[in-house]
């Protein structure tokens, strides 16, 4: 089931897309937790990106029908690239397609190749300020350097609390074939569990393809078509990127609420959602080198009202609709921001 409206400040490349939203935790003087080189280079990159604020194009009619005669904006907006190099540091690159959409309007697709690995932090907002915990297998509870406080099996249920009153922090972590769970929301990944001024706040890292696979679900039915699924995995993973380049918090990177992307865990996720990610893995919205902050909402009447003056916003129901009349998720996307190209982040030489 998804929900009909989401308030995001402002579409722009991502670069400035993502403003320090919502309220983070008390002052806990924790340490940042680290990141692995090449997310902390992507990072680096994004911040360094232009500084430009243009916003894409809206579509009038996005489910009007496109004749060769009327051909998207796609390729008239297109900037050169950086001079600073954009998104193509010397070990990560993000090949850019150049963004002439065809006369059905698809973005054209970047190669394939090697896509990198990142992890994803997002802070449970949904979970009560007290949640219990448990794991489907053997777990472990660490504290932040990496030593085991305590472990245990399915059958007990891991307590961090006698841990947190000495502790800022603890990790819970589980088997590679098991999943956590907490308030009785399974999910993947492992916790990173805060003391704050109003109880817990829990964080989930997980793989950034598996959060995008749950967002799908949790955005769009998972039963619609694969290319209307297809198109909100880009438009999920587009918007996680660029907030993991402005996130909201120094210890997360946004929230699971519809505040920013609705985030189930485990229970949105469904094999049609994994396919949808893993058949557009690593692909992004991008314009003038920086990550768009892609916008959607419920229906086209909706995104009118909440984004009419925001820029370009895909409506989920369009997108079905569009996707019942053969198109691809690149031409439903094409349709939804004009003026934009798909990228691909990729590991590698540049």
């Amino acid at each position: 089931m998804f929900h009909s409206l989401r308030r995001h400040p402002f579409l722009i490349s991502a670069p400035l897309a993502a403003l320090a939203l919502g309220a983070g935790i008390g002052a806990n003087a924790l340490l940042r937790p680290g990141t692995s080189a090449a997310e902390g280079e992507l990072l680096d990159t994004l911040i360094a990106s232009p500084k430009a604020r243009p916003s894409l194009a809206p579509t009038a009619d996005p489910l009007a029908p496109l004749t060769a005669s009327e051909p998207m904006a796609a390729g008239e907006m297109e900037a050169p690239a950086p001079m600073n190099g954009g998104l193509a540091p010397a070990n990560l690159r993000a090949q850019r397609a150049a963004a002439h959409a065809s006369a059905g309007g698809g973005l054209v697709e970047p190669v394939a190749g090697p896509t990198l690995k990142m992890e994803i932090r997002v802070a449970l907002l949904k979970l009560p300020a007290y949640p219990d915990f448990s794991a489907s297998g053997a777990w472990r509870l660490l504290d932040r350097q990496g030593r085991v406080l305590r472990q245990g099996t399915a059958a007990q249920a891991p307590d961090p609390a006698p841990y947190l009153a000495q502790e800022a922090e603890v990790w819970l972590e589980a088997g590679p074939y098991d999943h956590l769970s907490s308030a009785g929301r399974r999910y993947e990944g492992r916790f990173r569990i805060l003391r704050s001024n109003n109880g817990l706040r829990v964080i989930n890292h997980l793989p950034l393809e598996n959060y995008v696979s749950s967002v799908v679900g949790g955005e769009m039915p998972p039963s619609w078509n694969r290319e209307a699924l297809r198109a909100q995995a880009v438009a999920a993973r587009s918007y996680a990127l660029a907030h993991m380049a402005r996130p909201a918090d120094d210890q997360w990177h946004l929230g699971d609420t519809t505040r920013w992307q609705n985030y189930e865990g485990l229970s949105s996720v469904t094999a049609t959602t994994r396919d949808a990610t893993s058949s557009t893995d690593g692909l992004i919205l991008s314009y003038q080198g920086g990550i768009v902050e892609s916008l959607y909402a419920a229906t086209q009447q909706i995104v009118e009202e909440a984004h009419g003056n925001l820029g370009a916003s895909m409506s989920q129901t369009g997108a079905q609709e569009l996707a019942k009349q053969g198109l691809r998720y690149n031409e439903i996307l094409g349709r939804y921001y004009q003026g934009a190209s798909l990228a691909r982040l990729q590991a590698g030489a540049g």
